[in-house]
């Protein structure tokens, strides 16, 4: 299990995320090996959030496949187990390397995705991994107890969350980095943690309520950090992208 830098490209058309991820090109093209996993510098793994997908269609996960990009959709599917089910098998033949769904959805919906995914993804050798958001990084304690009527505490809440999907057969959880090293604790190394809301260092939280630095997302144990704004939104990107893995990876 390797560590990686997922830049979110939550933005509003093909074009314009091209257009980034050009950039790219001009560095060098070198693989690294973390942990026995490869990892292209000029072609990183990217997150197609609701935005672009909704915009763009599966096109555009075909083209950024066939850029040589790793790509983490994410789509967060929360509905009756028979609907996730079809729905997941589409998604599997996209040849997507990650995707995800709501843990709040449930045991027997988190296993209907499992299932309808694999059968999507029958024909590729690598299949993709399928992980379920806990909490959003977005809500805070206040706002769940106040408007979603949970009355249990923010961590232990994402805890039992991780623990059904782990119990549904997912490979891993959305969690805020705050909560990764409960998670592994709780579920194992070997369960993967995907962290958003990470900023570097003096990067505005925006509008994200639990957030981390990279550094600090390694020190916790995150496997994968997922960084958006403090990539996509700087002028030097690929100064920001090097920043981040250096501060995670190393």
């Amino acid at each position: 299990m390797g560590k990686d830098v997922i830049i979110a490209c939550d933005f509003a058309s093909a074009e314009e995320t091209i257009r980034f991820l050009d950039k790219f090109n001009k560095i060098r093209d070198e693989v690294v090996s973390c942990d026995h996993v490869s990892i292209s510098v000029s072609r990183p793994f990217v997150k197609i959030g609701m935005e672009l997908f909704y915009a763009e269609g599966p096109q555009i996960v075909k083209t950024l496949k066939e850029r040589g990009h790793k790509v983490f959709l994410d789509l967060k599917l929360h509905d009756i187990p028979n609907t996730v089910k079809k729905t997941m098998q589409v998604l599997g033949e996209y040849g997507v390397d990650m995707v995800n769904v709501h843990a709040a959805g449930g045991i027997e919906m988190m296993k209907a995705a499992k299932e309808g995914l694999m059968l999507g993804a029958v024909r590729y050798a690598d299949k993709p991994k399928l992980i379920a958001v806990t909490q959003l990084t977005s809500t805070d304690e206040e706002t769940m107890h106040r408007e979603l009527l949970i009355d249990k505490p923010l961590d232990q809440v994402v805890r039992q969350y991780a623990l059904n999907a782990k119990a549904a057969g997912l490979d891993g959880v959305v969690c805020s980095a705050h909560e990764a090293a409960d998670i592994h604790a709780a579920c194992g190394s070997d369960f993967l943690t995907v962290t958003p809301g990470i900023r570097l260092a003096g990067d505005s939280a925006g509008d994200q309520k639990r957030v981390m630095t990279p550094a600090d997302a390694k020190t916790v144990g995150s496997d994968y950090i997922v960084v958006g704004r403090s990539i996509t939104g700087e002028p030097k990107p690929i100064d920001a992208y090097t920043k981040c893995r250096e501060d995670f990876i190393g």
